[in-house]
Parts: C-alpha cells; structure tokens; sequence
C-alpha cells in the first residue's frame, strides 16, 4: 500500500468535500421530462457522459495535470485550466466545474503545506484562472505521486459515482442497480481512462448537445433538486 494510492481514494471518495452532491448535469431535466425513468436510462445517461465529456475532455485535462504537477509546471496548469474553461458552454455546467474545482482546490491546499498547491489556489483567488475541477483534481494527485492514467480512472469512477448517486435520488432505483450501473461502468472507464493518459491537452474534445441542452432546460425547471 502507497501513500500515493490512498491518496487516489480520497479525492475519489465521495465523501470528499467536493460539493458534488449538489449537482446533476442535466440528468434532473431528463428524469422530469420522462426520458431517464430506470437502471437502462440512468445507465445510458452515465454513458454518454463518460463518453462524450468525461472522458475526452476532463479525463485528459486530469491526467495532464498531473503531469504539470509533477514538473511544478503552474504556467502550464493555467493555461490547460482556461482551455476547459473555453469549452464549457453551457452555464450550469461550468460553474458546477468551477465549484467542485476551487473547493477541492481549497482543500488540497490545506491538506499539506504543498508550495505547488499553494501558488494554484493563488492564481484562482486573485481571479487568474478558473479552477475547473478535472484540472485541480489531476494537480493534486499529481502532487501525491499518482499516476496519469489512474488518475483518469479516478475521475472517471468519481464521475459516473456522483452520477449514479443523483439518479438514485431522482429515480426510484435501489442501491443495487445503483452498484450495478457502475458495475457495468467498468470497462468503459478503464478504456477512456487508458486513452485519457496518452494524448495532450490540444487533444481534448467534448460533444454531447443533448447533454447540454437537459443542462441550458434545467435552469428553467419549475422545481429543482440539484444546482445543474
């Protein structure tokens, strides 16, 4: 057992402070308007979020963070942290990445008295950059001596779990098909996981226009549980 590794299972822990839990990502929109009504939709949903988002996009900003992490490369972090947040269109859904990001970023800064950590959450207070979440999440675990690719893999899983725990809440799913829905995640995790480690940041893409139009809906729904 490593230090580096349980570190990987604390920010990927979703008891970890991240603020997460207050967020849908347009999954709310489409459980009200009928679309996401059991296991099969919520697991359909959870995949074309992988798919087209987390994983091309959020997963390499992670696993490239962590890299510029390593190297105290913090010019190179900010740069990569205002191309995700050029790529976040829709309101809801970049300022749930900003959220999750500067308080994750806050908490990693107060965890250690790391000096890299330190200057990040400097440049987001002064207003230099965003803070997006798969940047900072990937900076520190970075920090921790994770690697890239497990990295991705954490913010995958993360991902597709705080997913699952909003449909839980939303759709009446037991545990179980809870579990089983990231059982089934798995293999599809491992692979963007595997893909996200090996290419650069000028590589990222994300499309997912139904995606963000449930998002741009959401914020026009007459009750709301979650923030996006």
């Amino acid at each position: 057992m490593t230090e580096a590794w349980l570190a990987l299972l604390q920010f990927a822990d979703g008891l970890f402070p991240a603020g997460g839990f207050a967020h849908s990502f347009g999954l709310e929109t489409y459980v009200q308007e009928g679309v996401v009504r059991d296991r099969a939709g919520l697991e359909a949903f959870v995949s074309a979020h992988l798919e087209g988002s987390a994983g091309p996009a959020d997963a390499v900003a992670a696993a490239c963070a962590v890299r510029q992490a390593a190297a105290a490369d913090v010019a190179g972090w900010v740069t990569l942290d205002e191309r995700l947040e050029a790529m976040k269109a829709v309101p809801e859904l970049r300022a749930a990445s900003r959220q999750m990001g500067r308080q994750t970023l806050r908490v990693a800064a107060a965890l250690g008295g790391d000096a890299f950590l330190a200057d990040l959450a400097r440049a987001v207070d002064d207003g230099l950059t965003a803070g997006h979440h798969a940047a900072v999440f990937g900076a520190a675990l970075g920090r921790a001596g994770v690697e890239p690719a497990d990295a991705a893999g954490a913010y995958l899983y993360s991902t597709a779990a705080l997913l699952v725990g909003a449909g839980l809440r939303l759709v009446a799913l037991g545990q179980v098909d809870g579990q089983r829905v990231l059982a089934a995640m798995r293999p599809r995790i491992a692979r963007l996981a595997a893909a996200a480690a090996v290419v650069r940041a000028d590589d990222m893409w994300s499309f997912t226009p139904g995606l963000e139009l449930a998002s741009l809906r959401h914020a026009t729904l007459d009750a709301r549980l979650f923030r996006s």
